[in-house]
């Protein structure tokens, strides 16, 4: 079977988001002794400029045959992209034949102007998703996620979770032992510890300057108590409406979401460092009793509290 990657470039594209990806599946085919073809497309042939200034060399749309794979990649250059009438056919008529499509990072945009995500769930990255609900509600956003597979169409969300998806494209391909080799000789996780989740980007908002970062200091110190968007309205000195539209805004998540997704990363320091039972974190973290936390670790992790525990001391 033929294991042709396609990757499409436009001028001031993300360079990591095509190298990246680029990388996994290079390193997982030579592992396996199964290369992969990876070809780089875009609207005129020739090099193609980065925002870093580096260009790469690509083939234009014509020269395409038998994609299996095409990854979007993502970068400042999307707008423009987004409203290039010959890509956004050039994605279209790959679909039909390809295997699967993917975008990484804010290429989200450029798969939605397809028409390709509409009716399915995407992410993107989290700066950017209150402008990609806003542009494109026809997507079932889930802001949260590192990637997301809906059928045939993948997308991801920052940079590196370009990685993240190839070496799930991969492990599809190949098999997991597979991907799991490349991610060794990546030096990356195969399955990063925060599963699926783009929590770690709420780290961002305790940035001096922060419109939120005070806030978020009080949220990390009240985690036991009720934080509904009244009472987070309130420590913030604003009505519940405009918090939860400017919140939404500044972060990509809702302030629910935010309050979850601070109490599962201090659930889990908790959880791994000791032998503390369960039911006692849960309480202490908020989330009233095992099951809800329970729920909550699968949708931030992808894994039950007991199995980070477990993984902790492997």
């Amino acid at each position: 079977m033929s294991r042709t990657l396609g990757v499409v470039l436009f001028p001031r594209f993300q360079i990591l988001d095509a190298t990246g990806p680029i990388a996994a599946f290079e390193v997982g085919g030579r592992i396996a002794q199964k290369p992969y073809e990876i070809r780089l497309f875009a609207h005129e042939p020739g090099l193609v400029r980065s925002t870093s200034g580096v260009s790469l060399p690509a083939e234009g749309f014509e020269a395409a045959r038998g994609v299996d794979t095409l990854i979007v990649a993502g970068g400042d250059g999307v707008r423009t992209a987004s409203s290039d009438a010959a890509l956004v056919a050039f994605i279209r008529a790959q679909a039909k034949t390809a295997r699967r499509v993917a975008s990484v990072c804010s290429g989200a945009f450029v798969l939605a102007a397809t028409g390709l995500l509409d009716g399915k769930r995407a992410t993107t990255h989290w700066s950017r998703s209150a402008s990609f609900a806003h542009a494109h509600p026809q997507v079932r956003l889930e802001p949260d996620r590192i990637f997301v597979k809906d059928g045939a169409v993948w997308s991801s969300a920052g940079i590196s979770a370009g990685i993240d998806l190839a070496l799930a494209m991969v492990a599809e391909d190949l098999g997991e032992p597979i991907a799991k080799a490349a991610a060794r000789q990546l030096v990356v996780y195969r399955r990063r510890p925060g599963g699926q989740s783009q929590f770690s980007a709420l780290l961002e908002l305790d940035q001096p300057g922060g419109r939120f970062a005070r806030l978020m200091g009080w949220m990390r110190e009240h985690l036991s108590e009720p934080l509904g968007v009244e009472r987070l309205a309130q420590e913030a000195s604003m009505s519940p409406r405009n918090f939860a539209r400017a919140f939404l805004a500044e972060t990509g998540v809702t302030p629910a979401k935010a309050v979850e997704r601070l109490r599962v990363e201090a659930a889990r320091e908790r959880i791994e460092a000791g032998a503390e039972p369960i039911e006692l974190i849960a309480t202490a973290m908020g989330f009233g009793d095992q099951e809800r936390m329970r729920r909550a670790f699968l949708r931030a992790f992808g894994q039950p509290p007991q199995a980070l525990r477990r993984a902790a001391r492997t």
